[in-house]
């Protein structure tokens, strides 16, 4: 059963394949937001999948962050998470992102819960 409390993190070294200027969010050579929105979603998956019943899985629907600092290439970031939130499906999570030198980011993101063969069933009908 998911309760509030779980607390993931997760932590990898910026690439040049994860810049703004890479994946299109903008001209410079530094950490891309999106790609900081990704590493808060993976950090809040992967904090809760070791409370899930088989066959399920969690979708992000939602993220409100906001990305404070740049981060140059090479340096190594983190995502820190706490769920502080189930209302049934719904999980809400408090995220903060961190450089080497500091915050990055702050924020939070819901996810929900599925049934992964039933949610796959919906996503085939669309074709």
């Amino acid at each position: 059963m998911i309760q509030t409390g779980i607390k993931g993190r997760l932590e990898e070294t910026v690439t040049a394949e994860m810049s703004a200027a890479r994946v299109g969010s903008g001209l410079v050579d530094v950490f891309a937001t999106p790609m900081m929105i990704a590493l808060v979603e993976k950090t809040c998956n992967e904090s809760v999948l070791p409370y899930l019943d088989e066959g399920q899985g969690t979708v992000g629907t939602l993220v409100n962050v906001v990305h404070t600092s740049a981060t140059p290439i090479g340096m190594r970031v983190w995502c820190e998470s706490e769920l502080v939130e189930v209302d049934r499906r719904r999980l809400v999570f408090k995220v903060k992102a961190f450089d080497e030198c500091g915050p990055i980011g702050e924020g939070s993101h819901e996810r929900f819960i599925i049934d992964t063969a039933k949610f796959f069933e919906k996503v085939k009908a669309k074709m």
